[in-house]
């Protein structure tokens, strides 16, 4: 088995390898090379009162597979009370949105592991940074291993079942803190999401050449070692909130065969979220669009496979 970069060792419990003409997970959890299967993900549970309202809907009458938690944001506890009362609903797939940014002006939260301006993790006003740069070269990267261990230490003490960890504003997608990431998911035996895309790929979503090519390198030797790649992701627009069903019946439409991974960003219409959040509206149209029959119905026809991550992260602990 090829051995991961420096302290990340290849977990003995994953049973999977990778090649070139199929995401072999696919046969593992069941699929054929072709099926296009994909996890219907909600976002940013716990950043607001009308997330968590928003979530215990979906989990109810909505179009959902999984949805991560932001540990360190005001309204973790009631999700963490919701996820204890719906415990052993097959519906409940809820991950940790690992966090190390806070990218709002009149809502702010910081970490939950320090207080310290020496641990890199905080801005000149004493809570996360907004912007993902700050975090990714600025952090003591011991600092940012305790915080984000602190996070899902703190999401199964609170008694959540957690089924992943992926990263808010995918922050620990940079050469400094993939290691980190990667590394806590094999610790925790959590899935960890992360894609397999190109140097060039990752140039066009903003990294510098160097740093693309760096984090490539990551993933492809993250793969040879058998951990679960997402073959393509996307994610409903939140700069604008017209046409939200042919939006996402146009995106699920692009799905190829292999694993996809589908964002959205629910949350009920309320004064705290439209006080803080510029984009409530296309949050609001999330909400209101993946508790809709119409969807529903679109995806019946759209020959796509929804799971969840509890599918994932079973398959990796199989011994």
């Amino acid at each position: 088995m090829e051995r991961l970069p420096a302290q990340i060792v290849a977990p003995p419990f994953m049973p999977l390898r990778f090649h070139t003409t199929m995401n072999p997970l696919l046969h593992v959890i069941g699929f054929s090379p072709t099926d296009r299967v994909v996890i219907l993900h909600a976002d940013d549970i716990g950043s607001s009162h009308s997330s968590v309202t928003a979530y215990a809907e979906l989990l109810t009458a909505g179009v959902m597979s999984s949805a991560a938690v932001m540990v360190p944001c005001p309204w973790f506890p009631a999700t963490a009370a919701l996820c204890r009362q719906r415990q052993g609903d097959p519906r409940l797939d809820m991950g940790v949105h690992l966090t190390l940014n806070c990218e709002w002006d009149a809502y702010r939260w910081g970490p939950i592991s320090t207080g310290n301006p020496a641990s890199g993790l905080l801005d000149s006003e004493g809570y996360f940074h907004r912007r993902e740069p700050a975090a990714q070269t600025g952090a003591d990267l011991h600092a940012v291993e305790v915080e984000l261990r602190a996070q899902i230490e703190r999401a199964l003490a609170a008694g959540i079942d957690v089924t992943h960890i992926d990263t808010h504003m995918l922050t620990l997608f940079h050469p400094r803190l993939l290691p980190i990431y990667l590394r806590l998911g094999q610790e925790y035996r959590l899935p960890a999401f992360l894609l397999r895309p190109d140097a060039g790929q990752l140039h066009r979503w903003g990294y510098s050449l160097d740093d693309a090519e760096e984090v490539a390198d990551l993933v492809r030797q993250v793969e040879a070692a058998g951990l679960p790649l997402f073959d393509h992701a996307d994610v409903m627009s939140l700069d604008q909130h017209e046409n939200r069903l042919e939006e996402a019946v146009e995106r699920l439409a692009q799905a190829p065969p292999g694993l996809t991974y589908f964002l959205f960003h629910p949350a009920v219409d309320t004064p705290e979220l439209r006080a803080f959040a510029p984009d409530w509206r296309s949050r609001v149209a999330d909400y209101e669009l993946f508790t809709s029959a119409a969807l529903r119905d679109a995806l019946a026809h759209a020959g796509l496979q929804v799971i969840g991550w509890r599918a994932i992260r079973d398959a990796m602990r199989y011994e």
